[in-house]
């Protein structure tokens, strides 16, 4: 199967399930087209992130001359196909958050989409990562004539905005819905119409074979607990400074390292000093995938206070490492941690209760903390290995395609 993946931002540093997924999907023998709107100037860590970026195709790189120029060859080449498009993108801007001019910049890389698709020989499906812009566009460009489409959902966004995304449209054109989760597969039912609800498959993000490594890394010693994630409102981290005032107010030894970077950095960082935790929390800014892992291995547990989700990656990466996993009980999380399983779970947006979990962490001994991470790292092997949730994913497309008489 020739497949054609769109992502607003490729790749990125928090974007890497989606280069894994891309791998693999090669692995079983797929080939697949990159494309992205932008990315192409962003700064970019990894080395293998490096990589794809030069087999990506930028929609915005040449600038806006080339999108009114494939937006004009649209119009020409197949001017009813165009002009239902127009229509679907107007349409999709009654409600939406972002007002109509955004919606015609959609039409246009779509129609820049279809050009260069055109350009490469084809694809036979085309899937979007995000149920937002990307979805738009990739919906677009088959109206537009371009192959059928499908897009995964990852929440929390899409949830947050259904209406405003246009997400039972998107459900409805689509010839399959990717949800990362039971949970996200459910909040998408919310929103489609049952005759819609059999598109939609739960294909979880998965960890490659490297990444488990041949062993659970033996639990640390060291009282330290990272948080890995980018520095925003929904992840929860001023939260987390609260929670590390309070162990350190009852003379708790500790360390806390905060994994990543983002728009709320200054305020975490005043938070930080506010506390009196400067000596105890530290930022690494963004780092690399196995900086990542070598951080979850240094620590004694990954720390996750996150107000809304889909199903983070990082618990996975967490787990199959060998390390117990304190998060809260929101979106997809409970499907995979379990409370005094593979980790402790407590109560979103409250410190005392972050507090708590991480004070019977930092007192667990090490055959507590060996026991949940081998649960934790058996869990993740037998939901998360990303070949298997590739052969899903491709068993989803062929099926569609099946259903629709085409040939894949």
């Amino acid at each position: 199967m020739r497949v054609a993946y769109l992502v607003n931002q490729y790749p990125k540093v928090s974007h890497t399930f989606i280069r894994r997924e891309i791998a693999a999907l090669e692995r079983q023998g797929a080939s697949v087209l990159r494309f992205a709107v932008r990315g192409w100037d962003a700064e970019v860590v990894d080395p293998d992130d490096q990589a794809e970026r030069g087999r990506t195709h930028y929609l915005l790189q040449s600038g806006v001359a080339q999108l009114l120029i494939a937006t004009l060859a649209q119009a020409l080449a197949a001017p009813g196909r165009f002009f239902a498009a127009l229509a679907l993108a107007l349409r999709m801007a009654r409600r939406a958050d972002r007002p109509w001019p955004f919606h015609l910049i959609y039409l246009a890389e779509a129609c820049a989409l279809v050009r260069e698709l055109q350009r490469q020989g084809g694809a036979e499906q085309l899937h979007a990562h995000f149920g937002t812009n990307s979805a738009e566009v990739v919906m677009l460009a088959h109206a537009l004539g371009g192959p059928p489409f499908s897009f995964t959902v990852h929440g929390p966004e899409e949830f947050d905005k259904p209406q405003f995304l246009g997400l039972a449209e998107k459900i409805k054109r689509a010839n399959g819905v990717v949800a990362i989760s039971a949970y996200g597969r459910s909040q998408l039912w919310r929103w489609a119409a049952l005759a819609d609800w059999p598109k939609v498959h739960v294909v979880h993000c998965g960890l490659e074979a490297s990444f488990f490594g041949d062993a659970a890394a033996p639990p640390s010693a060291a009282p330290r607990l990272v948080c890995v994630g980018r520095l925003c409102e929904q992840k929860g981290q001023l939260l987390l400074v609260d929670a590390a005032a309070q162990l350190a107010a009852e003379g708790l030894n500790f360390e806390l390292v905060l994994a990543g970077d983002g728009e709320m950095r200054p305020e975490v960082e005043a938070a930080i000093r506010r506390h009196g935790l400067g000596d105890r929390v530290r930022i690494t800014g963004w780092i690399s995938s196995a900086q990542v892992r070598d951080e979850l291995i240094a620590a004694r547990a990954l720390v996750l206070p996150s107000f809304a989700e889909g199903l983070p990656v990082v618990i996975m990466e967490a787990m199959a490492v060998g390390r117990p996993v304190l998060s809260t009980y929101v979106a997809g999380i409970p499907e995979l941690v379990r409370d005094g399983v593979e980790g402790w779970l407590f109560e979103a947006g409250s410190p005392e209760a972050a507090a708590r979990a991480m004070r019977a962490c930092l007192a667990a001994t090490p055959e507590t903390l060996g026991a949940m991470g081998a649960a934790g790292r058996a869990r993740v092997l037998a939901r998360h290995q990303v070949d298997t949730e590739a052969t899903k994913l491709l068993g989803a497309w062929r099926d569609a395609h099946a259903a629709a008489g085409g040939a894949a």
